[in-house]
């Protein structure tokens, strides 16, 4: 497993899963909550989009999902007017709902909800806000992923564009890792992707917030 901001060549060598994390937002950077709030990019993000867009198609995807929240589906859009791909747009792959914690920031959920935030650091099942577990989000994220590497050819590269924890989850669900452990995977900078390939005994994690690295991790899950 590496984190490189290199792209290599993953043709010939079996299906692949690029999970790639839309890039920064005004709430990345403010650290407030986002979860299904409709938060757009900021310059910078889409900067950073057009940037890891650049090395994603040296990589000739056969195709591309993203969430339909706009900070990923306009992520995915720079992809797509590199490669000519069309998107295809799942509310499966939305970050986790977190209800009352959304919009605020990190200092204020600790301040009002720290019982529920370090229970969930533990690894223990929280409905962050009264939303979504995280095996919850993994039930419905997962499912759409394989959906669209099934449909790959052979050696055939699917590009994810989702969000933070929704990454994490999905990893650790293909993976077969218990829930509890979910969190030893670590967060994924803003525009930063993970690769998944397949192997004879299932899916494989090849790398692992590759892309922009060092840069801090500023999202939901971190």
């Amino acid at each position: 497993m590496s984190a490189t901001a290199e792209v290599t060549d993953a043709k010939g060598r079996g299906r692949r899963i690029i999970l790639w994390r839309h890039g920064q937002t005004a709430w990345n950077v403010d650290r407030r909550f986002q979860g299904t709030t409709d938060v757009p990019l900021t310059e910078t993000g889409i900067g950073q989009a057009r940037r890891a867009a650049r090395l994603l198609a040296s990589l000739e995807p056969d195709a591309i999902v993203a969430s339909d929240l706009q900070r990923a589906s306009d992520t995915a859009a720079e992809l797509a007017a590199l490669t000519g791909l069309e998107v295809a747009l799942d509310e499966g792959l939305r970050e986790t709902y977190a209800g009352t914690w959304q919009g605020l920031t990190h200092d204020e959920i600790i301040a009002r909800y720290g019982e529920d935030y370090a229970a969930w650091k533990r690894g223990e099942p929280v409905r962050r806000g009264g939303g979504e577990l995280e095996t919850e989000v993994a039930d419905r994220a997962a499912p759409v992923v394989l959906r669209h590497a099934e449909k790959l050819p052979e050696d055939g590269t699917l590009v994810v564009v989702s969000h933070g924890g929704t990454i994490r989850t999905t990893i650790g669900r293909l993976l077969g890792i218990d829930a509890h452990h979910w969190e030893s995977l670590g967060g994924l900078s803003n525009c930063c992707w993970s690769v998944l390939g397949e192997g004879a005994r299932g899916w494989r994690l090849l790398e692992h917030n590759a892309g922009t690295l060092p840069v801090p991790v500023l999202g939901d899950d971190d």
